[in-house]
């Protein structure tokens, strides 16, 4: 298919969620030949519009948006299909000369991107079902505990709750015998030999991060959030066990609607699942040294700046 225009960069935002990355990469398209291409593993759903906060259709209409709305709740989407479909889209924005911007904060698919992957064999629904009933037995934890001695450098990225990584890299070591930081390390990076300019939003108050995720998450609730995610439910196809269904408020709100607990509880699960994936985010930032590190609350006008310069002095 071709490797994507080496003469233009590729410019990647992200960050923890709730610190501004949308806000910025839009600012910034508005005023540069610039495209987004969405790097988030829930946006790609259809019809989960408000829990993703994805962006209005009046603008994507106005600015070019990449990988939204390109699969319906019920299927799968991978990080292999993820990279596919970015480059595709790196190519094609390149081929109009203009400059795709990365923005969203899924660090697994970012890092699919930026490291490679590897070739891996296909799920084994026999192992798997094995791993299920000793993490029943023993709990996730054990069985991170578990990589951890086959694969420190696997466990050290995967949080020890994190069911469905820890499922996959023991599934791997079992069933090729290498470990899967092994396999990642020879993989080849799909951008390789291209320009790549990118940064990290870090918001240096966590505190203030914690509140305002807490208050857009009730700015959800009153947008409709719940009819939403009722609407799903309804459709009678999807199951908490749908990877779209594990988004962070989908899967809280969905317990809610399956009688597990009340409103209020799903409302307070949600924003504590929130909250921990931002710090999940912060350790992957920590862990991969991405990016140059920005403050939200004080670098916006001068990235935006700077960075319609750099484009400037490209003859863009």
């Amino acid at each position: 298919m071709g490797a994507p225009s080496a003469a233009l960069p590729v410019l990647i935002l992200t960050g923890p969620t709730g610190s501004g990355k949308s806000g910025w990469a839009e600012r910034l398209a508005e005023e540069a030949p610039v495209e987004l291409v969405s790097v988030d593993s829930a946006q790609v759903y259809r019809g989960m519009d408000i829990g993703t906060a994805k962006p209005s259709l009046a603008l994507r209409a106005r600015i070019p948006h990449h990988l939204i709305d390109v699969c319906d709740p019920a299927e799968g989407y991978s990080a292999g299909r993820f990279v596919t479909e970015a480059l595709s889209a790196i190519r094609l924005i390149h081929a109009r000369r203009r400059v795709p911007l990365l923005v969203g904060g899924t660090m697994l698919y970012l890092r699919a991107l930026l490291q490679g992957l590897a070739p891996l064999p296909p799920s084994s629904p026999e192992l798997r079902r094995e791993l299920d009933a000793r993490a029943a037995r023993e709990g996730w934890p054990a069985l991170h505990a578990a990589l951890e001695r086959l694969d420190p450098q696997a466990a050290a990225r995967i949080n020890p709750n994190d069911a469905q990584r820890i499922q996959r890299a023991l599934e791997v070591c079992r069933l090729t015998g290498e470990r899967l930081s092994d396999l990642h390390g020879r993989t080849q990076p799909p951008l390789q030999g291209m320009t790549v300019w990118s940064w990290a939003l870090a918001p240096p108050e966590r505190a203030v991060l914690h509140q305002r995720l807490a208050v857009r998450f009730e700015a959800m609730m009153a947008a409709g959030l719940l009819e939403e995610v009722r609407a799903l439910y309804a459709r009678g196809d999807l199951t908490a066990a749908h990877a779209s269904m594990r988004s962070v408020g989908y899967r809280q709100l969905w317990g809610h609607l399956a009688g597990a607990y009340d409103q209020a509880e799903a409302i307070r699960r949600a924003i504590a699942a929130t909250r921990q994936l931002a710090k999940r985010q912060f350790t992957w930032m920590r862990s991969e040294g991405f990016a140059e590190w920005l403050d939200p609350e004080a670098q916006a006008l001068s990235w935006n700046r700077d960075v319609r310069r750099r484009l400037e002095a490209l003859a863009l």
